[in-house]
């Protein structure tokens, strides 16, 4: 079982952290200070450190120095930082340091879902990834970057196809701005969400039939968007979906 190690110290916060990710089928520990967490992330076997950088003794900053400057194999071990400070500065500060990603709060726990099995998909490097689609008359290769419509072939651009792989991850699920912005741009090219609306758009004039009225790239207000398709409509490398 993939084992979390939550380091929060707003109760509120890490009791729903805790909850959701427990839910979510991970084995998960929570420390609310960044001492506790830099002690506990080395010593212990984790695949994965939920780390916020405003503590009450050392900052998440040191917490994140100290693992990744620690002796063991354990300094490769992932993390997600967590922040109010939205600066650009903090940001870059974390990845630097050495975060796998940052995230700003307030965020929704479908969010960081999203950005927890990213994180560990990358980094376990797995081999079930989304290769196909096929919903209406539309097949797309993700591989091959090769869209049809009724078997005719029709021109996508490479940032399409990228979007589209990151909503093949997830059928059927919301998947929010930043989210698309984290996997389909990365943070070395990394736009506004207005970019990400705006592709969108353009996504949805070459897929849907009606585009002002979206049968399978719709809006989910104040979440972010969903491809509205079975998971039996995507292909997966090896054959199968992971999990």
């Amino acid at each position: 079982m993939t084992r979390i190690l939550v380091v929060e110290d707003d109760p509120s916060i890490r009791m729903g952290l805790e909850d959701t990710l427990t839910a979510k089928g991970y084995e998960v520990e929570v420390v609310g200070k960044g001492g506790e967490g830099a002690e506990r992330a080395i010593s212990g076997r984790y695949d994965l450190v939920v780390l916020d950088v405003m503590l009450p003794d050392i900052d998440g900053f040191e917490v994140c120095r100290r693992i990744r400057g620690s002796r063991t194999a354990t300094r490769r071990m992932p993390i997600i930082m967590l922040s109010a400070r939205g600066a650009e500065l903090d940001r870059v500060r974390g990845l630097e340091l050495g975060a796998d990603d940052y995230v700003t709060k307030p965020f929704s726990l479908m969010e960081l879902l999203a950005r927890v099995a990213s994180v560990l998909r990358r980094t376990n490097g797995d081999a079930s990834e989304p290769i196909g689609l096929a919903f209406g008359a539309i097949e797309i290769d993700l591989v091959g970057q090769v869209a049809l419509r009724g078997g005719k072939r029709f021109e996508l651009p490479s940032r399409a196809f990228a979007i589209l792989k990151v909503f093949a991850r997830r059928p059927g699920e919301v998947v929010s701005r930043d989210v698309l912005l984290d996997e389909a741009w990365g943070y070395e090219d990394y736009p506004n969400t207005r970019t990400v609306d705006n592709h969108l758009v353009k996504l949805r004039r070459a897929l849907e039939d009606e585009p002002d009225k979206p049968r399978f790239l719709v809006t989910i207000h104040g979440a972010g968007y969903k491809l509205d398709v079975p998971k039996d409509a995507v292909k997966w490398a090896g054959g199968r979906a992971p999990g």
